[in-house]
């Protein structure tokens, strides 16, 4: 069964084809935010030691996505997390550093998958076969639980920068661009964790 690099429908026969080999699940956190690091994250699934109840990890409670995170920390075969700084996503563009966090999530596998499985619609090069899949977070299992890993370990960073910096409010927004974000950057200014190249971060440190 040939498959297109970006699959836009994607059926349960077609998952099952997809995954029938070592499969690595991609997905990241932290794309729109004003702060901190874009997290990625890759799974490889035990098929022997099944997980029930994943999903994409927006579509899931935070007492329900944290048991699942510590569910696939203790079953799956292997897991990484990448991530790029800051630094990098003002550097690089938010785009192209979430393509380099996926790529050093997989590089950091302690196995190598046969295929790797991308939430969204492109991947990045990874010099192994690879597939994007729109919305796969809550359509493959191995993409779903890579979606609650990096969203559990963004959220907790963010609650650490909160205890740092607890006048911005990051442990409720999660630097997501709101209007309590604004108003502290308005009154507390901007943080070396703030990405520059934003547009509302670029604007309070041009005036």
């Amino acid at each position: 069964m040939d498959f297109p690099a970006v699959i836009k429908a994607i059926t349960p026969e077609q998952v099952a084809v997809l995954t029938n080999v070592l499969v690595a699940g991609v997905d990241e956190v932290g794309r729109g935010p004003l702060v901190g690091d874009v997290v990625t994250a890759a799974v490889i699934l035990d098929p022997h030691n099944p997980i029930e109840g994943l999903n994409d990890s927006k579509k899931l409670s935070e007492k329900k996505r944290n048991a699942l995170y510590q569910q696939i920390c203790d079953k799956a075969l292997c897991i990484s997390v990448g991530r790029c700084s800051p630094a990098e996503i003002d550097q690089l563009n938010i785009l192209h550093a979430t393509m380099k966090a996926m790529q050093r999530a997989v590089t950091g596998l302690a196995f190598t998958p046969q295929r790797i499985l991308v939430d969204g619609n492109r991947s990045p090069d990874f010099g192994i076969p690879s597939f994007a899949i729109v919305k796969g977070d809550g359509l493959v299992d191995a993409i779903s639980a890579a979606s609650i890993i990096a969203k559990v370990t963004r959220d907790q960073e963010m609650l650490q920068l909160d205890a740092r910096f607890p006048q911005y409010g990051f442990a409720k927004h999660k630097g997501y661009p709101t209007k309590a974000h604004f108003e502290a950057l308005e009154e507390f200014g901007v943080l070396d964790e703030h990405r520059k190249s934003f547009r509302p971060v670029a604007e309070r440190l041009q005036r």
